[in-house]
């Protein structure tokens, strides 16, 4: 980090005068030039002058972090969360000249997902990364980069393969507001799918919301629809401090409906609250990510055994809305927590302490939590479907929450 204080960074200044951030290459080539070496020809041609003089006459602008009031149409269109993730960070990109995206083919191949397609030739190779299969290397450039005043979004093929550069999320990323008395900011997204795949083992599927949720220094946040999508990574972006963006891959290829406001450049939801997607009266479901669809299918089906739910969409793993999901209780006084991650210490387990510290009066069911099983995964199709939350799991909880059928105690 030495190199990054002291390396000189060429004092850019638009037409009135005003100065312009560091690039993201000229801080990344310092450090890790033997990728730029690929590139070196690319980067000298007709299209990248174009680009570079495109950059220059940017001028930055502090935008708000929640979207202005506006009017808007009631109609309401289709979007995937493909889609939505691409159209966010290009909006981002567009509006920033600091934010850049760096990681595994990212660039040339439109992201192993295609939530990149088309941000290469937009933006150009400084501002979109391939790198190396090197987890631990990029993640701790992007970290140095956020150091020095950049907005790195930063891509893991999969969240599994965080686990290679956990040492700067946490120890790099994390920590240094705090250690550094707030002198030092770290705007940093850690984005990529997380959670269960369909056939991918037990490396490849592991959920890590409760993981990254128990270091204080993080925000975490887990999008379930397009609006969610679009809304959280556009704060996760403009955040000053360092976010964990857990996307779903089953997810998305998933449409949703989005209204105009979604899809205006502005819109941005509040990191820390969460969202009712469905008003009930007997029972409280939390859920995150893919679980939020389960869950709603759950409360379909319950609808026709005449129980009510209410159905939370957490949004935000860490900060997380207890006030939402206390009130929610109070109303009424039963709760089911649905996640894929594993049982113990889970996000669940931390909902459910909660409610008992906060509306155990409230309480007139032992609250429950649906996980997945405390097993690695299966690679077995049929053992997999076993070891992940399925809707009937939710169903037959509520029921019990309900007194509708057998506890699991007497069962036993």
């Amino acid at each position: 980090m030495g190199a990054l204080r002291d390396c000189q960074v060429d004092a850019r200044q638009t037409e009135d005068g005003t100065p312009l951030p560091p690039r993201a290459s000229s801080i990344i080539e310092l450090l890790f030039p033997f990728f730029f070496q690929k590139r070196e020809k690319k980067s000298r041609g007709e299209k990248m002058l174009v680009v570079r003089k495109k950059m220059l006459g940017q001028s930055l602008l502090i935008r708000p972090a929640v979207s202005v009031l506006r009017s808007y149409s009631s109609s309401a269109k289709q979007m995937t969360v493909r889609d939505a993730l691409n159209s966010a960070l290009d909006e981002e990109m567009s509006a920033d000249q600091k934010v850049f995206l760096m990681g595994e083919e990212v660039g040339e191949y439109q992201g192993a997902y295609k939530i990149s397609k088309g941000l290469l030739e937009k933006y150009g190779p400084e501002r979109v990364l391939d790198t190396p299969i090197t987890e631990a290397g990029f993640a701790g450039i992007a970290v140095g980069a956020a150091y020095h005043g950049l907005k790195p979004v930063v891509e893991f093929m999969t969240f599994n393969f965080s686990m290679q550069a956990i040492d700067h999320i946490i120890n790099s990323a994390a920590k240094s507001n705090y250690m550094s008395a707030g002198q030092m900011s770290v705007p940093i997204v850690f984005r990529g799918p997380n959670g269960a795949a369909a056939g991918v083992g037990a490396q490849h599927s592991q959920c890590y919301a409760a993981w990254y949720a128990s270091c204080p220094g993080l925000k975490v946040l887990t999008p379930y629809s397009s609006e969610d999508a679009r809304g959280l990574l556009k704060a996760a972006i403009r955040d000053p401090d360092p976010v964990v963006f857990l996307e779903n891959e089953l997810l998305y290829g998933e449409s949703f409906s989005v209204s105009d406001e979604v899809l205006d450049s502005s819109f941005c939801l509040p990191i820390g609250k969460a969202k009712i997607e469905r008003v009930g009266r007997d029972v409280t479901i939390t859920a995150f990510s893919k679980m939020v669809g389960h869950a709603l299918k759950a409360a379909e089906i319950l609808e026709k055994d005449g129980i009510d739910a209410e159905v939370i969409n957490l949004r935000s793993i860490r900060p997380l809305d207890r006030s939402t999901i206390n009130a929610s209780v109070r109303k009424t006084n039963r709760l089911i927590t649905v996640e894929e991650g594993f049982p113990q210490h889970g996000v669940g387990a931390e909902i459910c302490a909660s409610v008992v510290e906060e509306s155990f009066a409230y309480l007139d069911a032992p609250v429950e939590r649906i996980a997945g099983a405390d097993v690695p995964m299966p690679y077995a199709a049929n053992l997999e479907r076993l070891a992940v939350p399925q809707v009937e799991d939710i169903v037959r909880a509520a029921k019990r929450a309900c007194y509708r059928s057998v506890p699991l105690a007497a069962a036993a």
